[in-house]
């Protein structure tokens, strides 16, 4: 087994953390792991191994510019919290980490939207979701610019939009 940093010498420290019924498993060489701290409990992250290296220090350095620790205000997580799991504590985390996570998340991935696979029935709802946005944006242009022939039209095209989303 190789190490799974350098991928290069046989991985002789094995690390396992069990967390919420999920493992996760590093296997590293003695120098990786001498250079990550895994034998010293401070200065290891087992986030930075399974994340990639140096991803939590990209989070706490665009989340830690204003000087003071940010807490989600929802479940209380913190970047140590982050950084200790790899995990955010709960859906309101993302909101308040956005500016460490979407560094991290160019960092781990091409981009930070999905333009992947869609099943067909979410495709079609996300299609009308953007025709719906789409319609509705030029309705406020054409009401902007006094435009009332337009925006009666658009008007009708935004009813026959929602019309049809509800019915699927």
């Amino acid at each position: 087994m190789q190490c799974q940093v350098c991928k290069k010498s046989p991985a002789t420290v094995h690390l396992t953390q069990i967390i919420e019924n999920q493992v996760k498993k590093v296997d590293l060489c003695e120098v990786c792991a001498k250079e990550k701290g895994v034998n010293d409990p401070t200065g290891f992250s087992l986030a930075d191994l399974l994340l990639g290296l140096g991803a939590s220090q990209k989070m706490e350095e665009a989340t830690t510019a204003t000087g003071a620790e940010v807490v989600c205000r929802n479940c209380g997580f913190t970047q140590a919290d982050f950084k200790k799991t790899g995990r955010l504590g709960c859906s309101e985390c993302y909101n308040v980490f956005a500016d460490g996570l979407d560094a991290l998340l160019k960092g781990m991935h091409k981009g930070t939207q999905h333009k992947g696979k869609v099943p067909p029935a979410v495709r079609r709802v996300i299609s009308q979701e953007a025709k719906l946005a789409k319609l509705e944006a030029a309705l406020k242009a054409a009401v902007a610019k006094e435009d009332f022939e337009s925006a009666a039209t658009l008007r009708d095209e935004i009813k026959q939009a929602k019309k049809a989303q509800q019915e699927a």
